[in-house]
């Protein structure tokens, strides 16, 4: 990479932080595309060099969010030595937790922006939840497989965990690491819940 791709890259990474790190305030939709250059200590009409507006910005941020969070619960998951459905929910949840951690302002904003006003936005939010959904479903029916058990609809059991993970889970931005073992406490045992649901509902045979 010569010089002047390597600062053009600087320059957006520093725009993207810059969002971040306002957005997680203000909300990325009241900001402007004149405060997040000024953040980024860059002049407005440079912005557009990295950029075509603040909705492909915003587009960015989502996709850096999904993608960097899915890949690390994937792989939280294929690496993790659990053989079981709960086993596996403790690590997975973990493993989130961390990531919040370390990336609250990144999440703060996917959180923040759910029920934004840009429709372009919340579709691009959607499809990635959508695909969170798709991806633990299919690893739900994998691991039952392999214990010789059953899911039934194991897409809206993953869906009902993927909406418990991210709104319980958003609690712990508020809180001190000492009190987070009992939000992983009650995470866990509503996920497990919602899967010994699942299994039971496999077995009861409908009545005519």
């Amino acid at each position: 990479m010569d010089k002047r791709s390597e600062q053009k890259a600087k320059t957006r990474i520093k725009l993207i932080n810059a969002a971040l790190e306002l957005s997680s305030t203000k909300g990325f939709a009241a900001l402007s595309l004149r405060e997040v250059a000024q953040a980024a200590e860059i002049a407005p009409t440079a912005f557009y060099r990295h950029f075509r507006d603040m909705e492909e910005l915003g587009l960015s941020l989502v996709d850096e969010i999904a993608v960097s969070l899915r890949r690390l619960l994937r792989n939280a998951r294929k690496n993790s030595e659990a053989k079981d459905l709960s086993s596996l929910t403790r690590f997975s949840i973990e493993t989130f937790i961390e990531y919040v951690n370390e990336n609250a302002n990144l999440f703060r904003l996917l959180l923040g922006e759910r029920q934004g006003a840009s429709d372009t936005f919340r579709a691009a939010l959607r499809k990635e939840i959508d695909l969170f959904v798709v991806e633990l479903s299919e690893d739900l029916d994998r691991l039952a497989v392999m214990q010789n058990q059953k899911l039934r609809h194991s897409g809206y059991a993953a869906e009902a965990i993927v909406t418990i993970v991210f709104t319980i889970g958003a609690e712990a931005l508020d809180l001190p690491p000492f009190k987070q073992e009992a939000l992983k406490i009650r995470i866990v045992e509503e996920v497990n819940m919602i899967l010994r649901g699942a299994r039971e509902t496999s077995r009861v045979k409908t009545k005519r």
